[in-house]
């Protein structure tokens, strides 16, 4: 059998090769999905659809972690949350022996791994990384239960409301918002006229990231002409909903709804499996 060629060396270990990919995640975080990305052969372009700011008032949350030891639970929804609930600890000059007595429940592996590396354990992450399925995770146990969320300023209520109506109570803190990136409008409306540019696939990594898109770019009035030729990649259900509700395509759906499930969804698509 003949050694294989360097060409079929690069499509097999370069599956992305020749495929420009559009990164719209924050700044501080497209990192990873990039890199994973540029492993594969993909030519990355970084333009942030969302930015990650700090609340107006740091108030609610610092309130909430000066009370901890009314809490049972703490649900982290992201890594963003995490980020922020350490810096307000360090800020307030409390131990995290004040979470011990908590049961920590994270709505993915990112957010686990982000809770981990600070030295707590994550009891709860659901099979699925949504919000219903956190709910579905938690139901049967909170009960009498006080819970403290720390997410986004802006963010569905499924899981307060569901949890409620479960018997917890259910304390809401904003830890950080998300905002549209004014920086990114030109460039992102530049990348997608000139031909050379032009990604193949766009990403979308939550729902914000969606709504931000269509902002920059006021897409929802003319969809259809604005990204023919172009596969719209989403990393969940809810992201994928927020597409259609604006008139855009989900060409592409991760099973796994994490970075590396995206990537293998863009993959398969983009090789026709």
């Amino acid at each position: 059998m003949s050694k294989p060629t360097k060409k079929t060396k690069k499509s097999t270990n370069q599956p992305l090769a020749g495929v420009r990919v559009l990164v719209g995640r924050a700044r501080h975080q497209a990192g990873a999905l990039s890199k994973e990305l540029r492993n594969l052969g993909a030519t990355v372009l970084e333009i942030p659809f969302i930015e990650i700011r700090k609340p107006k008032s740091f108030k609610p949350l610092d309130s909430a972690l000066k009370s901890l030891a009314a809490y049972q639970w703490v649900i982290l929804t992201s890594v963003n949350g995490v980020e922020a609930m350490w810096d307000r600890m360090k800020k307030l000059r409390l131990k995290k022996s004040a979470l011990h007595h908590l049961r920590i429940a994270a709505i993915g592996p990112a957010t686990k791994k982000a809770i981990e590396q600070r030295g707590m354990h994550v009891d709860v992450v659901p099979k699925e990384y949504v919000a219903e399925s956190v709910v579905r995770s938690l139901k049967s146990r909170v009960k009498g239960k006080r819970m403290l969320l720390v997410r986004a300023k802006v963010a569905r209520d499924v899981i307060p409301n569901e949890l409620r109506k479960a018997g917890g109570r259910v304390d809401v803190v904003e830890a950080y918002e998300t905002v549209v990136p004014e920086s990114s409008r030109t460039r992102l409306r530049s990348a997608l006229k000139n031909p050379k540019r032009r990604p193949h696939v766009v990403t979308f990594t939550s729902s914000s990231t969606v709504r931000n898109f269509a902002e920059l770019l006021d897409a929802k009035h003319n969809p259809a002409s604005n990204f023919a030729e172009i596969r719209m990649a989403s990393i969940g259900p809810v992201t994928s909903s927020t597409l259609r509700d604006l008139g855009l395509p989900v060409d592409i759906a991760a099973r796994e709804f994490t970075i590396p499930g995206l990537v293998k969804a863009i993959c398969e698509a983009v090789n026709g499996r």
